[in-house]
């Protein structure tokens, strides 16, 4: 090795070169905002790589590919039964989020402040009832050490409830007159974005989310090898994917000009409003997962027969709702995060008769996106260390049940042995006898 190898190899490893390459995301989605500004016919839907379908399916089905050749199956089933983490992120993602963001509206719409557009408010207001996003979440609940295979069922119940969440809340927040102008009442569109939200959840995560698990239990050890390779060469193909989706959006919304439409001011506004309110309820839901007065009120398991019925089944019932440290992380990253790949669908499906305002509504929702890709990425080392420890008793615990398995079994064995000597020398001073 040269000396010049060696130098390179030195700065390469050193901890302000690995504090720079860590920040290799925002580089390279800088880049493709400015490509997406310059050339947004590339990337848009309809535009000359189709990504509506390239990548609007392509990509997102190959993150939940990717899911299912790294998930047991036995595990995701365990985790589609957490009733109790569906309805807190169900709960946070549709109703808290969005009565708290349209309280917000509406003091700013009367406000008459003229340099927010409404149909931006209006943005804000379908952008926010959006299930959470398909993608992103995934990635960073899995870079974090989180429950990944729940925040997958999350995925998959958010978006296809909020198929018919979403719309019907949108009625219900335009029916006054504050926000009539955006209601959306096309019964047409509504049915014809079921379908759409339909097809696109099951080609884009049920499908190959299905053949990722045939492949992991037909194909074990070449899952493995393959799983293995992209670990040793840091291949990160859900970041990869998520850059491509994003790409897209920003594609779109610049063919739309919808950046140029409104004011600079209103963006501004939308842009720290947006950071704001996932700030916000990223808290709330951290508070949601970890109440503390849980805790307070069930301090010690109980032993039946030695405590009330009261607090016997209460403990049952309203104890797990405080989640460990991998789930808290998973509705952290789920309950706040709002999707683009079917939010525009969404709002394009729902304002089909409003095209000269589709560039507005969509401006929250491709900043929203990005901002909370881009703040979700700061919590992913904080979180990661916050979780270490109870990954490190996780993996004690296992340890110590594999060599209770091998003790029984040592045990087993033992117990096997002299009574098949036994038996032997029986047999054979039975033998010896016979004259």
């Amino acid at each position: 090795m040269t000396f010049s190898n060696i130098k390179f190899k030195k700065v390469w490893n050193h901890p302000v070169t690995n504090i720079i390459k860590s920040f290799w995301f925002f580089y390279c989605l800088a880049v493709f905002i400015v490509i997406a500004r310059f050339a947004p016919n590339f990337a848009r839907d309809g535009g000359l790589i189709k990504a509506e379908y390239s990548i609007g399916y392509g990509a997102v089905a190959w993150i939940f590919l990717q899911s299912g050749l790294s998930m047991e199956t036995k595990r995701i089933l365990a985790n589609i039964s957490n009733w109790r983490a569906h309805l807190t992120v169900a709960t946070m993602s549709f109703l808290i989020t969005s009565s708290i963001v349209y309280g917000f509206c509406v003091a700013i719409i009367k406000s008459n402040d003229k340099n927010i557009d409404n149909w931006v408010l209006m943005g804000i207001i379908t952008t926010i009832t959006c299930p959470t996003t398909v993608a992103s979440n995934v990635i960073m609940t899995h870079d974090a050490n989180g429950n990944d295979l729940l925040c997958v069922c999350e995925v998959v119940l958010g978006n296809l409830f909020g198929a018919f969440i979403t719309p019907a809340l949108v009625q219900m927040y335009t029916s006054n007159d504050l926000f009539a102008f955006g209601n959306p009442s096309r019964g047409g569109s509504i049915s014809a974005l079921y379908g759409r939200v339909m097809k696109q959840v099951g080609l884009s995560v049920f499908v190959p989310l299905f053949v990722g698990q045939c492949i992991q239990n037909i194909f074990p050890k070449q899952t493995s090898a393959y799983l293995s390779f992209l670990k040793r060469y840091n291949i990160k193909i859900g970041s990869y994917m998520l850059l491509l989706i994003m790409f897209s959006s920003f594609s779109t919304a610049f063919y739309q000009k919808s950046f140029t439409s409104v004011s600079h001011i209103c963006i501004v506004f939308v842009c720290f409003f947006n950071l704001g309110v996932y700030l916000f309820f990223t808290m709330v839901s951290f508070c949601l997962a970890r109440p503390f007065f849980i805790l307070k009120l069930f301090p010690e398991e109980p032993i039946k027969g030695k405590c009330s019925k009261l607090y016997y089944y209460s403990y049952k019932i309203f104890r797990p709702f405080y989640y460990n440290k991998k789930d808290t992380i998973c509705i952290m990253f789920c309950a706040p995060a709002k999707t683009a790949a079917l939010g525009v669908s969404l709002i394009t499906s729902q304002y089909g008769d409003h095209k000269e305002h589709l560039g507005k509504l969509l401006v929250p929702l491709v900043l929203y996106q990005g901002e909370q890709v881009l703040t979700a990425s700061i919590f992913v080392p904080i979180l990661r260390r916050w979780v270490k420890e109870e990954l490190e008793e996780d993996k004690l615990r296992e340890q110590e049940e594999r060599d209770d398995e091998k003790t029984l079994s040592g045990c087993s064995d033992l117990v096997k042995l002299p009574t098949t000597d036994i038996e032997r020398q029986t047999v054979s001073s039975s033998e010896s006898s016979i004259p």
